[in-house]
């Protein structure tokens, strides 16, 4: 019998394996032929080509990258040799008059830039946001009309860490889209989170200086699970509902692509009639919101702490573009500004979708990578304050503040005024803003007569009116008032929305809630810090205060605000019970020569055409092949955790430790497995059997169809 001839070429029948660095396979040895830099990877985007005036520029994205064959120095002169300085002889000492070391080293040293105070980590990427044409009764905004479609740059983050820390730490994520549409500039700057820590921007200095490491030791990094954030949040219990966010489920989401944003703020629109609507915006991811548990937040943290921003790149690489529905939530422009009984002034506080449903108004797709992430996700500048005609800001005090501190910071991180100018904060809208000179100006204006009125210019630039596309300021009459420093009394409700929060979550999303608490304040020192926090969890649950209260091995104290009637449950808040899709999200296949090869190519197949990631963890790298099929390895037994799979298959039954320890975390976490052929003999050896979310069959298809269907559950929760 004849053997069966095995395909060596599997390439074209697998997905592509993301995160390759480059657009072509380097060669062996080093080139010797010159040649032009490499094009950008097929997945990969940058800023539209235009003028520091935003005037459009034929020619590619990459024309402003380097370019020629040849290295050359900063002023364009070719060199010969960059792999030694300038001696006085082989042994000599360096000279002085080495201009090309020292234009080198200076550039080198001055390559960093401030990093950000706050949501200094973070990843980015292109995309496109279409309108759906539903806000056009309650905003003139031109982006939101009907069938608009406006490029946008989306910049995801951690808030406390530094921008060498890891992703999946407990924390608030910053979610801010910036918007180039034809009226200017739109920056949506929210978080992942709808509250916020305080009601006062002046407050904002003192949160961050809390939750950032302590000064003495720089430590913990990324983290709030030390004294001074407990101390602040303890005191200041207008934190509590924005604190018993951070610990839940929502505090260490999944993905950035499994992650809602808010807006935070209430914001005024403005439609065609001058009628205005106060609203507050959301973002709803379409793979539903998820999150990790909190071992495996840990282990993620220690073998790829770059886990979010590998996952939004791969996802984007491989053609499973995240999308997101933007919603508003519409309430009438009222004097008081209140709703339902609750301020809409107030950040701290938001509005149940039960009592205002979110109405879809678009939907965002991130359709490509940076280029280069400096250039890119680095320099961009969000500011609440760059607004389009149709929408406009409200009293918050907040808000009032961010529109001032933003400005600020740019000016600082980014070396000047001009930072608009940089290729990614260019708007896409004519720019003629008579401002001139400053550090870094790049534009070369015309014209002699940068002020108004003049004649020496033609009068040139013209006001705007409101038939000409103005932004036009809705006029608002103020009441009557004294100036003093002082909140309105509806701000000192502190702890009925963290009742309304925790009420809505399901039991296991509570028990998480009290691991976290319990966590946190097991890692502070000070006995006091733990007794005052108790004190505010007792505000929100009696039986949460009391597992908290065990686990630290303290009395559980009484409530000292009167609890009102019990809350009604807002189900939105809960991400368990709903099912979502499994674009996206990633398979593990265990197979090695003895396994069912063929049945791990249809496998492999299957999935990549549900748009999911398959990827085959074998014994070693390159292929694995049998008579039946060869399988390009994308994972080995050293490289593969169980932080990077979703669910995980098995086809045969490889004789290694690691992939018992690979069993076991899959397990705990809740995650989905599933075996056939020899794959329940590497259940046995983990000693996992049949039971909740384990899928035991005699063919992969069969398996991989009730996996797949357990998949859209996000975890077996009954396994937590």
């Amino acid at each position: 019998m004849s053997k069966k001839v095995v395909e060596k070429n599997p390439a074209k029948k697998n997905p592509p394996i993301t995160g390759s660095p480059g657009p072509a396979t380097p060669p062996l040895e080093e080139p010797v032929e010159p040649s032009g830099p490499l094009p950008p990877k097929a997945d990969q985007s940058s800023p539209q080509l235009r003028t520091a005036t935003a005037t459009t520029v034929d020619g590619p994205e990459s024309a402003r990258g380097q370019q020629g064959e040849y290295l050359t120095t900063a002023q364009g002169a070719r060199l010969r040799d960059t792999d030694h300085s300038l001696k006085a002889g082989p042994r000599g000492p360096t000279l002085l008059q080495d201009h090309q070391l020292r234009e080198k080293i200076t550039h080198f040293d001055h390559e960093r830039i401030p990093e950000r105070v706050v949501h200094a980590r973070g990843a980015g990427a292109h995309g496109v946001f279409r309108a759906f044409g539903a806000a056009e009764k309650v905003t003139k905004a031109g982006f939101l009309r009907r069938a608009v479609e406006t490029p946008v740059f989306v910049r995801f983050s951690t808030v406390l860490g530094s921008r060498g820390s890891a992703d999946a730490v407990r924390d608030t994520r910053g979610f801010a889209t910036k918007f180039y549409t034809d009226e200017g500039t739109f920056d949506l700057v929210g978080n992942n989170i709808p509250v916020f820590f305080i009601q006062d921007g002046i407050k904002f200095p003192d949160i961050v200086h809390a939750a950032k490491p302590h000064p003495d030791r720089e430590i913990p990094q990324a983290q709030s699970a030390h004294d001074t954030f407990w101390d602040f949040v303890s005191l200041h219990t207008e934190a509590t509902a924005h604190t018993l966010w951070n610990m839940s489920d929502r505090g260490i989401p999944r993905s950035y692509r499994m992650m809602e944003g808010f807006g935070v703020h209430t914001f005024r629109l403005l439609n065609d009639d001058g009628e205005t609507s106060l609203v507050k915006f959301h973002w709803k991811p379409r793979l539903g919101v998820h999150s990790v548990v909190w071992e495996e937040a840990q282990l993620i943290n220690g073998f790829d702490p770059d886990f979010h921003r590998r996952d939004l790149a791969d996802a984007i690489e491989a053609g499973a573009y995240p999308e997101w529905e933007l919603g508003i939530q519409v309430f009438p422009d009222t004097p008081e500004q209140m709703f339902e009984g609750i301020d809409l002034l107030d950040p701290t506080k938001f509005v149940p979708e039960e009592l205002a449903p979110v109405q879809p108004i678009g939907v965002m797709t991130l359709n490509a990578n940076p280029t280069n992430f400096f250039a890119e996700t680095e320099q961009i500048a969000f500011h609440p304050g760059h607004l389009v005609p149709g929408i406009d800001v409200t009293d918050d005090p907040l808000l009032q503040a961010r529109l001032f501190s933003y400005l600020d910071t740019q000016i600082s991180r980014l070396g000047g005024p001009n930072f608009g100018q940089l290729p990614i904060n260019r708007p896409h809208a004519p720019i003629n803003d008579m401002f001139r000179d400053g550090m870094h100006q790049s534009a070369v204006h015309s014209g002699v007569a940068p002020y108004k009125p003049n004649s020496l210019d033609g009068g040139c630039p013209f006001s705007a009116g409101a038939e000409s596309g103005a932004f036009i300021d809705v006029p608002l009459g103020l009441e009557a008032a004294t100036k003093l420093r002082a909140s309105p009394a509806s701000f000192d409700d502190h702890f009925s929305q963290a009742r309304l929060f925790y009420s809505s979550l399901s039991d296991i999303e509570k028990t998480h809630v009290a691991q976290a608490y319990t966590f946190e304040l097991g890692k502070c020192y000070e006995q006091p810090i733990k007794e005052r926090t108790l004190l505010v969890i007792a505000n929100i649950d009696a039986e949460l205060c009391a597992t908290v209260a065990a686990g630290l091995g303290l009395p559980a104290p009484k409530p000292s605000v009167p609890f009102d009637d019990a809350p009604t449950p807002s189900p939105a808040l809960s991400q368990v019970g709903a099912e979502w899709p499994v674009a996206g999200r990633v398979v593990g296949i265990v197979a090695d020569e003895n396994s069912d090869l063929a049945g791990v190519r249809v496998a492999v197949s299957a999935l990549a055409a549900d748009g999911m990631v398959p990827l085959v963890i074998g014994p070693h790298g390159g292929t694995v092949d049998s008579d039946s099929a060869t399988v390009a390895v994308s994972r080995t037994f050293d490289t593969a955790r169980s932080i990077e799979f979703d669910a995980l298959l098995l086809a045969g039954a490889p004789t290694d430790p690691r992939l018992d320890i690979l069993l076991a975390e899959m397990f705990r976490h809740g995650k989905v497995i599933g075996a056939w052929n020899d794959g329940t003999v590497l259940l046995e050896s983990a000693g996992l059997t049949a039971s909740d979310g384990i899928i035991i069959g005699e063919d992969g298809p069969s398996v991989l169809e009730q996996v797949v269907a357990l998949l859209k559950s996000h975890r077996v929760w009954s396994r937590l």
